[in-house]
């Protein structure tokens, strides 16, 4: 198979405004709209946070290139409004707008908590930040203190995942290599949930927790926890088998779905099938769906 082709360049270039070339105009009232009063609002007082994505024009114009814009629209009308001239950007090497909301999320937990952490360093008061940002000022410091006891290793690897406030609090309940050990588990099953979090909390043993469990009733006892940790870890193994043929697999199921769909285009075949076999039909129309949000979903990845 071939190399994975980059979404985007690694790295971010300041361009003129003059030079990005927007893909579609504003509407009208768009500069009445609540969303763009906030993002005004947020580069006046914290700069521009998300950088626009931009793609190189094809043709060079008297010797200076210009770049189409494929997302950041509104970022760019702001801009200007406020007497920009420049600003940063993402090169894309597609020039179609959906590959960039496919390819990147907006800001994680991480991200928004560094963004924020800037915010302040620059002198910003929290109180001025919730405004701009349209949340109240409680949020703001609870999100300046978010990554508060987290391992700067855990940071790294939870730096690009949507993941809940929830799960950094279960996480600082934990020792930094516990915590580790923790979101390498997530990141193996693809589950950033708070749940999974409190599942691995539970089966953790006292002396990797910052404080030790309370005795209760309900607290899981040696054994149980050394059965859980058993039945993770071969749940981890079973996840790795998988994961080594997922691609072979899926390429089967994508070319087996194909032959299928090309068969059900025969008109004489699907009419037979939906009157004498219409729930077969139903569930072929079903399996052929869900292998085309696999796919898409293993594409995303």
């Amino acid at each position: 198979m071939g190399q994975i082709k980059h979404a985007f360049e690694r790295r971010i270039i300041t361009i003129p405004l003059e030079r990005i070339l927007p893909t579609h105009k504003l509407d009208k009232d768009v500069q009445s709209s609540k969303k763009y009063s906030t993002i005004l609002s947020s580069i006046r007082e914290l700069g521009v946070i998300e950088p626009l994505a931009v793609h190189p024009q094809p043709v060079v114009t008297d010797g200076v290139a210009s770049f189409i814009l494929l997302d950041g629209h509104l970022r760019l009308a702001a801009l200007k409004a406020l007497g920009g001239k420049e600003a940063l950007c993402l090169i894309s090497t597609d020039d179609e707008g959906f590959t960039y909301n496919r390819q990147i999320n907006r800001l994680t937990p991480v991200q928004e908590h560094k963004m924020i952490m800037a915010a302040v360093k620059k002198g910003i008061e929290p109180a001025l930040i919730a405004k701009v940002l349209g949340i109240h000022v409680d949020r703001v410091r609870e999100r300046q203190h978010l990554l508060d006891g987290i391992a700067p290793e855990v940071v790294d690897m939870l730096k690009v995942r949507m993941v809940g406030r929830e799960v950094f609090r279960i996480l600082k309940k934990m020792k930094p290599f516990r915590q580790f050990e923790t979101v390498e588990l997530m990141t193996s099953a693809n589950c950033f949930t708070q749940n999974y979090a409190r599942m691995v909390l539970a089966a953790t043993r006292p002396e990797m927790l910052v404080e030790a469990k309370k005795k209760g009733s309900n607290e899981a006892n040696a054994e149980d926890i050394a059965r859980m940790e058993r039945e993770m870890e071969k749940l981890y193994h079973d996840y790795k088998s998988v994961e080594d043929t997922l691609g072979e697999t899926m390429l089967v199921l994508v070319v087996a779905k194909g032959y299928i769909a090309r068969v059900l285009r025969n008109d004489a075949i699907a009419g037979y099938l939906y009157r004498y076999h219409a729930d077969l039909l139903e569930e072929l129309v079903s399996i052929m769906e869900a292998v085309s949000s696999d796919a898409r979903h293993l594409e995303r990845e």
